[in-house]
C-alpha cells in the first residue's frame, strides 16, 4: 500500500478538521468538548507524519517491512481520533470507550517500529 498517499489524505483531512473544529464548532462545543476535539486533531497530525515517514521508507528502505505499522496508525487514526471527534461533537459516551483500542493500534504502530529498528543490521 502506498502509505505516502494515505498520508497525504489524512494530512488534507487533519487540516480540513482542525479548521472546522477551531472556526465552525468554536461557538457550539464547550470547553470541555473543544479539549477531546483538540486532542484527536494532535493524535491524527502526529500518526499522519509518521505514516508520510512510512511512505518515505518503503521507497527508500523496500527491504524493512512496515506495512502492519503503517496500517496500524491508519486503524489508529480512525478508532481513537475518529472516536474523539464524534464524542465532541454528539457528547455520545460509550464512544469512548472505542477510543483506547485506537490507542492499542497506535502502541502496536510503534512497536512494530521498533520490531523492525533492531532487526536491521
Amino acid at each position: 500500500m502506498n502509505f505516502f498517499a494515505i498520508g497525504a489524505v489524512s494530512g488534507a483531512l487533519v487540516v480540513m478538521l482542525g479548521a472546522f473544529g477551531a472556526h465552525g464548532l468554536k461557538d457550539i462545543l464547550n470547553e470541555y468538548s473543544r479539549s477531546i476535539y483538540e486532542k484527536a486533531v494532535l493524535y491524527q497530525m502526529l500518526h499522519t507524519v509518521v505514516i508520510l515517514i512510512l511512505g518515505v521508507m518503503e521507497k527508500v528502505q523496500p527491504d524493512i517491512n512496515l506495512h502492519w505499522a503503517g496500517w496500524s496508525f491508519v486503524f489508529g487514526i480512525i478508532l481513537f481520533s475518529g472516536s474523539l471527534y464524534l464524542l465532541a461533537v454528539t457528547d455520545t459516551k460509550w464512544l469512548g470507550a472505542i477510543t483506547p483500542i485506537g490507542g492499542i493500534f497506535f502502541i502496536l504502530g510503534w512497536g512494530l517500529i521498533l520490531w523492525n529498528a533492531i532487526k536491521i543490521k
